[in-house]
């Protein structure tokens, strides 16, 4: 339980030293976005199988303080990362991160998932950590969605708590005609699908 007294320390900025995709970085983070600690376990598990190239235009989908997108930022300096989420705070964080990691090919918008990407064929690639509590109807429009935002070729990579990979898979397959599982640990599942 805290006291009155333990607010203002609650208040300040949390910093996280981290190394993902073989790039340092420092995230300022705060309570009352997903994961203000430490980099979460499904985050960690999906940087071992993304593979950027240096010119990809990628998105990552509800990048809340920005360790996805940030960290492919770094490993596509001549292309571009554009970083959505719904939450403004998180918006705010991830803005705040590329500033201060010095990272400058990316754009950070607040967008419910698509609502304001608008791309059609844009993308090489689609990165997201999917929130456990998305439901079937989001995810749906979620998919679509990134169907158009994808380029012919481009690719789009999910980690998962484990309890939605069948779920996954089902609508990659439906959506895109085919699914990958990369990688299935304890907890989380990465799966992948490409656009023909």
């Amino acid at each position: 339980m805290f006291t009155r007294r333990d607010i203002p320390q609650l208040k300040q900025e949390l910093s996280i030293q981290t190394n993902l995709l073989n790039h340092n970085l420092t995230l300022k983070t705060r309570w009352g976005v997903f994961s203000p600690r430490a980099i979460d376990g499904g985050t960690m598990l999906l940087m071992n199988y993304l593979d950027i190239a240096s010119t990809d235009k990628c998105l990552d989908l509800g990048c809340g303080y920005g360790p996805i997108g940030l960290a492919v930022a770094k490993s596509c300096p001549e292309g571009e990362v554009h970083l959505v989420d719904k939450d403004f705070v998180a918006i705010e964080l991830s803005m705040m991160n590329a500033k201060l990691n010095q990272i400058n090919n990316t754009q950070v918008y607040l967008s419910d998932a698509f609502s304001a990407v608008n791309r059609q064929n844009y993308f090489d690639q689609v990165v997201s950590n999917v929130p456990a509590k998305v439901g079937r109807e989001q995810l749906s429009i979620i998919l679509y969605d990134a169907f158009d935002a994808l380029k012919p070729g481009g690719k789009i990579t999910f980690v998962t708590i484990n309890g939605l990979r069948h779920f996954i898979k089902d609508n990659f397959k439906s959506v895109f005609g085919n699914y990958k599982k990369l990688k299935q640990g304890q907890k989380y599942t990465i799966a992948q699908a490409i656009k023909a």
